[in-house]
């Protein structure tokens, strides 16, 4: 019943079933059976119906004041709860780049959440130097980068190291062939990193310390994109190992070609936040668990 008395107060402050249906999701006919259906149970008429307009009873009345204040109590348990559960002050910034955007925050989005389903996670995308910048300034509570940090002010924890594989279709002309080296990039047709990301300055240096110049077909900072892409470009991309995931590989057609010296590659992805305090009790709480669950991942 007292969910019927909310939504009898909302078709009251609509002053219409058919704007209250659509506030409520529901359709006109459902929301006329609730109604019904209270007044059944009351025993009494809450609505004067006349044409297409509703208007209240005395009793009706009189049950709008006991549905607010039925409201408002609900409300002031819902808040209660969250209290209890420590979650109502949880208000966490965090900053990372598209990619990890895309990759590693949305296992560790989930794992809070589940935890914490009333905190409160505001999402930031930059470039490394950016986000690094924006935790120092105290804009962003902590950040994930990738690589390893040294800035007066801010601590940073190792998460996970990685290295660059070459991902391909898996037609591709080069799928199955052995001794594969740096040399078989020259000409390739690849897609790469825009400029100014990380993953393009490695790549670029990469290409470089091997005199190899790869035909690039399109440039972009989205890992979704260039996985997408792949197979209907039928090129191929320097990927980071850890994002490479069986299933996505699987959805995309796609394959892993080790090159050895792709190994040189290797980088830290890190977390990066205030070493001077300040840090807020949720943002404290982000950080340990965030640890926890690499602690986790690398002990496995």
């Amino acid at each position: 019943m007292f969910e019927d008395l909310d939504v009898f107060a909302t078709v009251v402050e609509q002053s219409s079933l058919n704007k209250a249906s659509k506030l409520l999701n529901l359709s006109q006919p459902a929301l006329s059976r609730k109604i019904t259906k209270l007044e059944d149970e009351l025993g009494v008429q809450l609505f004067n119906r006349r044409g297409k307009r509703l208007e209240l009873t005395a009793f009706g009345q009189s049950a709008y004041t006991f549905a607010l204040e039925q409201r408002q109590q609900q409300q002031k348990f819902m808040q209660m709860i969250a209290k209890y559960k420590g979650d109502d002050q949880i208000s966490v910034t965090l900053g990372a780049s598209l990619t990890t955007l895309q990759t590693t925050l949305p296992p560790l989005v989930n794992a809070f959440m589940e935890k914490h389903p009333s905190a409160e996670l505001k999402l930031v995308t930059g470039k490394t130097h950016e986000i690094v910048s924006a935790v120092r300034d105290k804009k962003l509570d902590a950040g994930i980068a990738a690589s390893s940090i040294e800035e007066p002010g801010l601590r940073c924890t190792p998460l996970f190291d990685d290295h660059l594989e070459l991902v391909l279709p898996r037609n591709h002309r080069l799928c199955g062939q052995d001794n594969v080296s740096m040399d078989m990039l020259h000409g390739l047709p690849m897609i790469i990193f825009s400029t100014g990301t990380w993953y393009r300055k490695l790549t670029d240096e990469l290409f470089h310390r091997a005199g190899v110049v790869p035909d690039i077909r399109m440039e972009m900072d989205s890992f979704e994109a260039i996985v997408r892409l792949l197979p209907a470009c039928r090129a191929a991309a320097l990927l980071p190992k850890s994002y490479l995931r069986s299933q996505l590989l699987d959805d995309n057609d796609l394959a892993i070609l080790h090159i050895p010296d792709l190994q040189e590659t290797r980088r830290t992805t890190s977390l990066v936040y205030s070493e001077n305090g300040g840090l807020s009790a949720g943002a404290r709480r982000w950080i340990e668990e965030t640890k926890k669950i690499f602690g986790r991942t690398r002990d496995e």
